[in-house]
């Protein structure tokens, strides 16, 4: 290995597997064919100016070290922040940072020209992004308000967040733009829902003015205490979501089809449905008609007898005291 890159693996050694094109001139490279010899010797442009080292994925993480090599003032904010803190969005933006100067467009990034105070800032992984707060309230400002939405809820389920935090943190800074739908934002979440598929039934079924209980809870046949995605109760109506079209496993397909078995036997059960990711985000209306017309059907229905066991542990029958046993 010649001298020079011998030197340059040493310097990105030192910077997370990344040199700059600068650095890489400072060692002996000649300035006007930097780009060459490095390509030639299996280094990765990650963008101008910026290298990976060979064998490097040239992933977000790297290429917002990058970036702040570059340019220490940026801030990994909003999406990119978002994936840092593992927070669920349903489709990337790429890399987003701030700086408290002038927002710009930069060659394979977004960044944003908004203040950012000392304490809004954390390390993961070796990049400075927003905080957990910071970077809802910036999510809820900057997106579509049911992506908003989403990533909020992702955020309140992981204990990531707390929903008072994030409501002072936008009172703090009221005069952004945003601000007003942020707040709106806020008030639709539900820190219950335990993907972004639920996150987008309820608020599918919201706009069409039903109102099931969240993670509801129910008793099993067996005296077990479930959880149901989504409950009508007065009607006794479930409504389970399916995170994911595949189940990984023979022993999560067995599972969940014993657990779905034991939600539909649940006394405040009367009927189950089941979406899947698909349908929710891909066919909305049609979930949502499919709910309305069981939660009809139901009303329809004379009402169930009661199911309330008697001493012999038979069920009641209704107007007589007695065990349905002879």
């Amino acid at each position: 290995m010649r001298a020079d890159h011998r030197r340059l693996r040493e310097v990105a050694a030192a910077q997370g597997g990344i040199v700059l094109a600068a650095q890489a001139a400072g060692v002996g490279l000649r300035a006007d064919g930097v780009a060459r010899s490095l390509r030639r010797a299996g280094w990765s442009r990650i963008h101008p100016g910026a290298w990976a080292e060979p064998g490097r994925v040239v992933d977000l993480p790297l290429r917002l070290r990058a970036w702040q090599l570059r340019h220490p003032e940026l801030v990994a904010s909003h999406s990119s922040a978002a994936a840092a803190h593992g927070l669920a969005l349903i489709r990337p933006y790429g890399a987003e940072l701030t700086t408290p100067g002038r927002g710009r467009r930069a060659a394979g990034a977004v960044v944003h020209g908004i203040p950012v105070a000392e304490e809004e800032v954390t390390v993961v992984a070796g990049v400075r992004v927003t905080t957990p707060v910071r970077t809802v309230c910036d999510l809820l400002r900057t997106l579509p308000l049911e992506e908003g939405v989403i990533a909020a809820d992702s955020a309140l389920a992981r204990g990531a967040v707390d929903g008072g935090e994030v409501e002072a943190a936008l009172a703090a800074s009221a005069r952004r733009p945003g601000t007003r739908g942020a707040r709106r934002a806020l008030a639709l979440t539900d820190g219950g829902c335990g993907s972004p598929a639920e996150s987008k039934a309820r608020l599918e079924m919201r706009a069409a003015g039903l109102r099931p209980e969240s993670q509801a809870e129910v008793v099993t046949a067996r005296g077990r205490t479930a959880r149901l995605d989504f409950l009508f109760r007065a009607e006794g109506l479930g409504v389970e979501i399916e995170g994911f079209t595949w189940h990984g496993t023979r022993a999560a397909h067995q599972n969940d089809a014993m657990r779905f078995n034991e939600l539909a036997g649940c006394p405040e059960v009367r009927r189950l449905l089941r979406f899947t990711r698909d349908d929710v985000f891909h066919r909305p209306r049609l979930t949502v008609r499919t709910i309305e017309a069981a939660l009809a059907a139901l009303r329809a229905e004379p009402s169930r007898p009661s199911r309330t066991a008697g001493q012999d542990g038979a069920p009641l029958r209704p107007g007589t005291g007695e065990g349905g046993g002879r």
